[in-house]
């Protein structure tokens, strides 16, 4: 078995000649900014409501996940500063202190990494909540120990800590990869996604405002954002006002507020909208990991269809070429001009699609996998449901190529011989081995 099924390729560190490029996005029409300013007015009621002494004494605090990771999280003291301050030290020259938010998730866990093996200073945080099986976020917590990564648990809402991390240590980027992921759980938990999406999104910027010297900021958006938008490839230029989620509005939302933040306190601020990311170490909730999962058990799987028999297809992009992106990203960020909460001129503005450029139909895919694991998968086609699933999404990527010579590299088929391996390592299904 290869260490590339465990971890990622390490890219460097990107070196360009050229004059930098500015981008700031353009807002369509006024009655689309009301929208979106409407969400996130009645989104902050919600919020109001989701904490407030009434909803919260009506319910036991394992009832809210959100109140139960910021009342159990443990800091503080002199071994855990030494800890702190090793993890973050930068060992190569002109190397970065970086923030990882959500370190112990699926990308934070490779973007991390990454980072470390070319000599960055990387501390993480994340609050390992049980959307899915912590116990495989604390598999990838190990790995990144192992490497010298060290991960505060904690919840990107709790000032306080993040106050202290900044206080102990000079962060020159922040990598903010925490969130409430996941389209159809919205509809079983829509409080998570206010929660994570956007008060903790805001938290975070309120300290960074306050930072001094100010972290540049590489924040992860969502291919999601474009909603119903039927133009295709979708450009970062197309319109983004018809969310098909709420996972899809927080994101969008994001987007608005770190317009906020670089235009009043001069963050600088460069959003990744990131298209279907698979590869080891993965989401269960993901569909090439459950459809996995449920073909080795003999369980039968859901394929969707479009309207009138339509073809649902995903722009597929492998975790070794998001790391790319989010590290291309990082390395031409260019630095905040606040200083003390105080904008001092204008800052860096971007948002760039992190995409494959290649759409593979979702029945493609569970032939891929029932090559590799040498079962045939019992196929249950179905209606795609109005659950917030859009049929198609196709990434433009001609931007972020221009800005740091991204260029995706990995095929669906190579990239699930990668997941399929590190699958049946991960969990011992006693299967023959992938060629």
């Amino acid at each position: 078995m290869s260490h590339l099924d465990h971890t990622p390729s390490t890219p460097g560190k990107f070196k360009i000649d050229k004059s930098p490029y500015y981008s700031r996005t353009r807002w369509h029409s006024s009655v689309a900014k009301l929208t979106l300013w409407s969400f996130l007015f009645v989104a902050l009621i919600f919020l109001f409501f989701y904490r407030s002494p009434s909803s919260s004494s009506n319910n036991p605090p394992s009832s809210d996940p959100s109140r139960r990771y910021l009342a159990s999280a443990t800091w503080g003291g002199a071994a855990w500063e030494k800890r702190v301050r090793t993890s973050a030290r930068i060992r190569s020259r002109n190397g970065f202190s970086v923030l990882v938010t959500g370190a112990a998730g699926f990308v934070g866990t490779h973007v991390s990494s990454a980072l470390k093996r070319r000599g960055d200073g990387v501390l993480g945080i994340d609050n390992f909540n049980d959307y899915y099986d912590p116990a495989l976020k604390r598999a990838r917590q190990a790995l990144l120990e192992r490497s010298g990564v060290l991960i505060v648990e904690g919840d990107i809402n709790d000032v306080a800590l993040l106050k202290k991390l900044f206080d102990m240590v000079p962060f020159t980027h922040v990598m903010h990869l925490a969130a409430q992921a996941g389209v159809r759980y919205a509809m079983q938990n829509p409080g998570s996604y206010v929660h994570s999406n956007i008060a903790g999104f805001v938290s975070l910027l309120e300290v960074c405002k306050d930072a001094n010297p100010q972290p540049a900021i590489v924040w992860a958006s969502s291919s999601s954002v474009y909603g119903l938008n039927t133009k295709v490839p979708f450009s970062e230029k197309d319109r983004t006002d018809q969310p098909a989620s709420l996972y899809a509005a927080t994101k969008k939302a994001g987007e608005e507020i770190a317009h906020t933040y670089n235009h009043i306190y001069g963050l600088s601020l460069t959003g990744l909208r990131f298209f279907t990311v698979y590869g080891p170490w993965g989401r269960p909730d993901m569909a090439y990991f459950f459809f996995t999962k449920d073909i080795l058990k003999g369980k039968s799987i859901p394929i969707f269809e479009a309207a009138n028999h339509g073809t649902v297809a995903r722009d597929f992009t492998y975790i070794d070429d998001i790391v790319k992106g989010c590290l291309g990203s990082l390395d031409t960020a260019q630095k905040s001009t606040g200083s003390g909460g105080k904008k001092k001129g204008p800052a860096q503005l971007r948002v760039f699609n992190l995409g494959n450029t290649s759409p593979v139909p979702v029945t493609d895919l569970v032939s891929i996998l029932e090559r590799l694991l040498k079962v045939k998968a019992k196929r249950n086609v179905m209606k795609l449901p109005r659950n917030g699933d859009v049929p198609y999404t196709h990434a433009n990527i001609s931007y972020a190529q221009k800005e740091f010579g991204y260029k995706p590299t990995t095929d669906l088929q190579t990239g699930l011989k990668k997941f399929v391996r590190w699958y049946l390592s991960y969990y011992g299904d006693k299967k023959p081995a992938v060629r």
